[in-house]
């Protein structure tokens, strides 16, 4: 019995995007490389740690040093379109909605379970930490572009705004490299 099952079908990266500052904006700028270091990308969300905030809440007061899960965010293609398509937009573009990483090729993106791993050419992996909820930032920036959906958006984008994900190992991620999909078993937890 294996612990992790590679995937059959590999996905690929369609895009990278980054923001040095939170100073500058929501939106992100499109790069062609990303060096994934164990603090993340040089990116806005980078470091070891984070502060705590509302998605912690149940655990730990607001401001806290915790663990950073969220170095990263991981949107698709394909679930892009699904999401303008429930706006009646033309199109989504991933920088609207704060991305590092597009990538097509893996079905139900934002369904991949906690502890998947994506690995790259260069070696450079990162860890699903859980599916990313649509907030109301994305529902701003939206709005600025197609005025009239800001609370469309929330609902749109349930299950389609991809996944966060934590540096496992270091390495250079590329526009148009392969992803190999490694995920844990799928057991469900029958107490929750």
């Amino acid at each position: 019995m294996t612990l992790l099952n590679i995937l059959a079908f590999q996905g690929k990266v369609e895009g990278l995007l980054a923001r040095a500052s939170r100073d500058e904006g929501f939106v992100k700028s499109k790069t062609g490389s990303l060096a994934l270091t164990f603090a993340g990308p040089d990116d806005c969300h980078a470091g070891v740690t984070r502060k705590s905030d509302s998605r912690t809440l149940p655990l730990y007061k607001r401001n806290i040093d915790i663990r950073n899960v969220r170095q990263l965010t991981l949107l698709s293609v394909e679930e892009l379109a699904e999401m303008a398509q429930r706006l009646g937009i033309p199109r989504v573009e991933p920088e609207w909605l704060g991305a590092n990483m597009l990538v097509s090729g893996i079905p139900d993106l934002s369904l991949l379970p906690p502890s998947t791993r994506l690995q790259f050419p260069s070696g450079a992996t990162i860890v699903v930490d859980m599916e990313n909820y649509p907030c109301s930032q994305i529902a701003k920036v939206i709005d600025e572009y197609h005025p009239g959906t800001r609370f469309k958006v929330v609902e749109a984008a349930m299950h389609k705004r991809g996944v966060t994900a934590w540096v496992e190992r270091e390495g250079e991620v590329n526009t148009d490299d392969a992803i190999k999909i490694v995920t844990p078993p799928n057991r469900l937890y029958p107490h929750a």
